[in-house]
Formats: structure tokens, sequence, C-alpha cells
């Protein structure tokens, strides 16, 4: 079916949506978000897929509202919901999410999925999940049905007025190149070349955002991979964080930074915003204590050294208070460490936030 049939169908099966949005258009959200990447970001679209990568089972979402798994691989709340929160947003829903639909549509949708990287080839073992070029195609077919709801100028104007979030990189690494010891792509690049092969490979997919009508978006950088207790239980003989993965983020993260800034300059405008997620993480990883944590090396959920073996489910060990860690289980933060990002984000320096934070990006954008 093309482009063309498919808005037409969309129209006429929620013309009625399109009336109640014009006599109730005042009550269209004033900005979209939208948030594409892996499993730090993912709201639930893996539940919706057969794959391995999901979070669905407790204790995933111990401290959510309703105290159930969500998919989210959190104990409760991640990065885009806490975003949400701070910019008094309505959550957004996963895209493969029954409800989102009607009005639902205006407050934007999370198109993120674990397991996957920069390349299609990573995360292969997680089979059925969303990568990123199939990210950017439910986009489009995303803006179809907008269109059809609000009409296209209203929809066009809707996505260039959205806030966007991308979180890439991390599984390229963990997921890929180090995944099993000479792995095709470790055989294939060194790292300096691979570093450079990702970057290059990046591009053209914020390119690719860009022509979509993304006109905000916060690009992460990779954090501390060497400091996650996965890798300290499988790398670490002394809790150290590994060498090799630092030494990887090391190169990445100014690489990243500097396309960006390549990217702005061809454009014209700071549409890119490079969020400096590994200094962020550093942070707490090398002084938890002020930070409020007991420790950064232990996850709150799992098995093994560092409870860094294998996945959270129900018979792992599990913490009792999760805001005394720093990690939730061997790869992700827990919420207590998503909201310490989440303010970094919003209020940071340019050591965190380039060329600006989040507050000024919508303080500047309420001005036009």
């Amino acid at each position: 079916m093309g482009t063309s049939s498919l808005v037409f169908g969309y129209c006429i099966i929620i013309i009625t949506s399109l009336f109640m949005a014009v006599v109730f258009g005042s009550n269209i959200p004033t900005r979209a978000f939208f948030v594409f990447g892996d499993s730090l970001v993912d709201s639930g679209n893996n539940v919706f897929l057969a794959t391995s990568a999901r979070a669905d089972a407790p204790p995933y979402g111990i401290d959510f509202p309703t105290h159930r798994p969500t998919g989210r691989f959190s104990n409760g709340l991640n990065i885009p919901d806490l975003i949400s929160e701070q910019l008094g947003f309505e959550p957004t829903l996963p895209y493969l999410s029954p409800v989102l639909v009607g009005e639902k549509l205006l407050v934007g949708a999370n198109f993120a999925s674990a397991g996957i990287g920069i390349l299609n080839d990573t995360g292969f073992q997680f089979m059925h999940i969303i990568h990123i070029y199939k990210q950017l195609k439910l986009f489009q077919h995303y803006q179809l049905r907008l269109c059809a709801h609000i009409g296209k100028e209203a929809a066009k104007k809707h996505i260039n007025n959205a806030l966007v979030l991308i979180t890439l990189g991390g599984n390229d690494f963990v997921n890929n190149y180090y995944l099993v010891p000479y792995s095709a792509r470790s055989r294939q690049f060194s790292l300096p070349d691979y570093v450079h092969y990702l970057i290059s490979e990046y591009r053209p997919i914020l390119k690719r955002l860009h022509d979509l009508g993304a006109r905000r978006v916060l690009v992460t950088g990779t954090g501390p991979m060497g400091c996650v207790p996965a890798e300290l239980a499988l790398r670490s003989a002394n809790g150290d964080c590994d060498v090799e993965l630092q030494r990887a983020a090391s190169l990445y993260n100014p690489q990243l930074v500097e396309m960006i800034k390549g990217l702005n300059h061809e454009i014209g405008v700071d549409v890119f915003i490079a969020a400096n997620a590994y200094q962020m993480h550093m942070d707490y990883v090398t002084n938890p204590q002020a930070y409020g944590f007991v420790t950064s090396k232990v996850a709150c959920c799992g098995q093994g050294p560092y409870n860094g073996i294998g996945l959270c489910t129900p018979i792992s060990n599990l913490c009792p208070n999760r805001d005394l860690y720093a990690f939730w289980d061997p790869f992700h933060p827990t919420e207590r460490a998503n909201r310490i990002i989440v303010q970094q984000i919003l209020t940071g320096s340019t050591q965190y936030m380039h060329p600006m934070n989040l507050t000024t990006i919508m303080a500047l954008d309420s001005m036009t």
C-alpha cells in the first residue's frame, strides 16, 4: 500500500478524531517528546516482541508507581520518564502499545528497543528487536497517524516543535565488538577503526532524524561501560573498571561530540545537543558516597560477583533499598541514579551538555 493510500485510510478511520482535535484544539500538548535507542530508554516496546531482551518480570518495576514490571530496565522510572516528569510532560508510551491512539499520539512516542545499537548486527543474539532504522520507519508511520488525526500542517508543526532523545552506542561495544573474544567485528577492525566506523554510521542516522522533522535532539554518549557490574564480574579481578572498555568510551565519546558539531554546522543551527553521559555516570561511580550510595560496583539485583552475572530475575539477590545502589541490574542504573543523570541534562554546565543544557533549550524555544 502506498503512502497516499495509508494516509487516506487513516483519515477515513479517524475522521471523528479530527473533529475532536478541532473542538478541543486548546488541549493539544504544546510539545511532544520522542525517544529512540536501546534498553536505557526503552519504556516497554520489547514486551510486545518475541525477544529475550525484555524486562517484564519481577522484580523489574518494584518501585514503579504500579509496583509492577513495565518493560523498563529499571526498578522504577527511566530517563525518558524523568525528563517528562521534570518538564511537566505526560509520559510517552511505547510505540507498540495498543493504547497509543487518539489524543495520546499528541504526547509523542517511545520507539526504543532494548539490545539495539548503531549497527544492524548489534544485538543479533536477542532476535526480534527494533533496530534503529526500523525505529525511524515507525516514526514515519507515527507521522502518518498524526497527520490523519490533526491534519498535515498541524502534524508537521508538532513534529518540528518536539523534543527528541536518542541513546545509542553502548551495545555496539558490549553486545558486539566485545561480546565474545575474537568477535567478527574485532577481527574486522582495530578499536580506533571500529570507533571511526561507528561514528560514520551514526551520522546518517542523525541526519535522517533531521530529515524526518526533528529540530531539537538530545544525543547521549556512552557511559563508563567498563564500570558496570556485568563487566566488573567478567573482566575485573579487583573491582577496578575494565581498562579496555573504558578506552573504547574515551575514544568514542569525543568523536561523537565532534560529529555532532559538524552536523550542526552543516545544518546552520544547533539541532543536536551532546549529553556527556560518561561524566554524568563517572561522578557517582568514582565517589558513590557523595551521592548517597553505599556502592557503585554491586548491582541491587543479580547474582555472582558484584551481582553482575546473568539477568535480574525473581530468584536473584535483591537489595532492600534501591536508593542506596547506583546500579539496579548488571547494566542499568537505578531510578535514583537516573535522577542524577537527568538533573545534569536539565541544568548541567557545558562539561555535561554541549552546547547548552535542556533548561536553556526550553527557555530559548519558548521565545520563538
